[in-house]
């Protein structure tokens, strides 16, 4: 049996208003925690004043709200065909001959719009007020007043050309990396041979050369120099060092694919940035799996009832979702999976079983 443009519109228009419904409901909770949240960590804070807190919130409403699309997919997809099947239009269109396929169809299309619409459109909105809300919490609540966090082992960076390569350590940055404090800089030639090492307290990056304050250069045949100031060519630029700090959150997925190449290009692990590219890849599909569970758990109704259950299976469902996610993400960090199948595993196995569980339900 074909189905109606008319019953096709409908039914897309009662998912989408139940989707954005869950989303916003879900957004002001998130809102409201994080503010919470805020309040508590800035209560220290002189200058972490209320409105501060309010504006930090919402620059990072928006990631927070991307985390949140495929609960409003499996709760928006159970509110909508719970509503159909108390009005008895859902037990109508299936005696009519419309199969579960065909009433799912335009929800399934609305939830891979809204992902394709949140990974285009949405998240270059999000990255761009989370780069904000990072800058903000560094300042005010972290107190490091523009520092960059490193990692225990400092910041590492590496400039290689035909001649060899540089290798840039320092322990703490400032000026968004600029300016770097007890640096270390390690020369080798185009065989991998050790030329030279300079110890500086700091270094400060212009056009196209450090600048260096009580540097110590150490040769591997000869004395130590000391230099109250001195100067070194270098090909790094400010784009470069400010990207190197950004997490993948930050970056807009238009821009990930080609950071990714600049980063390992220069030598740098993009593993964390590739596998948040796969993820945004699968949002789509993620959100049309959430669908069909929901609709697995809510067809269950029209025959043997029980919202309680629908509810408890929804619950359970959104952990699991949860923690395969999490329990995916290490797996791809370390190497153990490659980076797609830990970003796509998740996707894949919640799709296969609401498919199952509508094959179950529709054809016994």
């Amino acid at each position: 049996m074909r189905q109606s443009l008319t019953l096709t519109l409908y039914l897309g228009r009662q998912y989408l208003v139940a989707i954005l419904s869950i989303i916003i409901v879900l957004a002001v909770l998130a809102y409201s925690f994080d503010t919470i949240e805020l309040l508590r960590r800035a209560s220290s804070r002189a200058d972490a004043t209320l409105d501060l807190v309010l504006q930090m919130s919402l620059l990072k409403l928006p990631t927070l709200t991307t985390k949140l699309f495929p609960f409003a997919a499996l709760f928006g997809g159970m509110l909508a065909l719970s509503r159909l099947t108390r009005s008895q239009e859902l037990t109508v269109a299936r005696a009519a001959g419309v199969s579960v396929w065909q009433f799912l169809f335009p929800g399934l299309a609305i939830t891979f719009l809204l992902g394709a619409f949140v990974v285009t459109v949405y998240n270059p909105l999000s990255a761009a007020m989370l780069a904000r809300y990072e800058n903000i919490e560094a300042k005010v609540l972290r107190g490091r007043s523009s520092m960059l966090a490193l990692s225990p082992s400092g910041l590492w960076l590496r400039e290689a050309d035909a001649s060899g390569q540089v290798v840039v350590h320092a322990l703490r940055a400032a000026q968004q990396g600029v300016q770097l404090y007890d640096t270390i800089l390690f020369y080798y030639d185009s065989s991998d041979r050790f030329v030279k090492r300079i110890d500086a307290a700091t270094a400060f990056l212009e056009n196209d050369h450090w600048s260096l304050q009580q540097a110590v250069v150490s040769y591997p045949d000869r004395p130590a120099e000391w230099h109250p100031a001195m100067t070194v060519p270098t090909t790094l630029t400010f784009d470069r060092i400010q990207e190197s700090f950004a997490s993948p959150s930050t970056i807009s997925f238009w821009q990930l694919s080609s950071f990714i190449s600049t980063l390992e290009s220069a030598g740098f692990s993009a593993v964390r940035h590739r596998l948040h590219f796969y993820s945004l890849l699968a949002t789509p599909v993620l959100l049309c799996a959430m669908l069909l569970i929901a609709a697995s758990f809510s067809l269950r109704l029209t025959r043997g009832g029980g919202i309680g259950l629908m509810l408890a299976g929804g619950v359970a469902v959104g952990f699991l979702l949860y923690f395969s996610v999490e329990l995916m993400q290490p797996f791809g960090l370390n190497g153990t999976l490659p980076a797609p199948l830990a970003a796509w595993a998740p996707t894949i196995v919640f799709a296969m079983l609401g498919i199952s569980r509508l094959f179950h339900l529709e054809d016994g």
